[in-house]
């Protein structure tokens, strides 16, 4: 099990769409929410991702084909 950091940016046309419910439930991948900020037109959050590193790979790259853009996190979220 490996743990990775993400930022996830939603456009406005997806930001209602429920991504993280289906990452965590079509994938083998624990999802913790870290911070977030959502709007009816546009978001983002940053999610620490646990699971096998090929699983959270696989969930990275629909999460991406679903129009959200991934970025990498480093450092403590939570601190600031």
């Amino acid at each position: 099990m490996v743990k990775q950091r993400v930022r996830f940016t939603f456009p406005g046309t997806i930001v209602s769409e429920p991504i993280i419910w289906k990452l965590g439930h079509d994938y083998q991948i624990i999802t913790s929410l870290r911070r977030a900020d959502v709007q009816a037109g546009e978001g983002w959050v940053v999610l620490e991702l646990t699971g096998d590193e090929k699983e959270i790979q696989r969930g990275l790259a629909w999460v991406s084909s679903a129009g959200v853009r991934v970025d990498p996190v480093i450092g403590d979220v939570i601190e600031g």
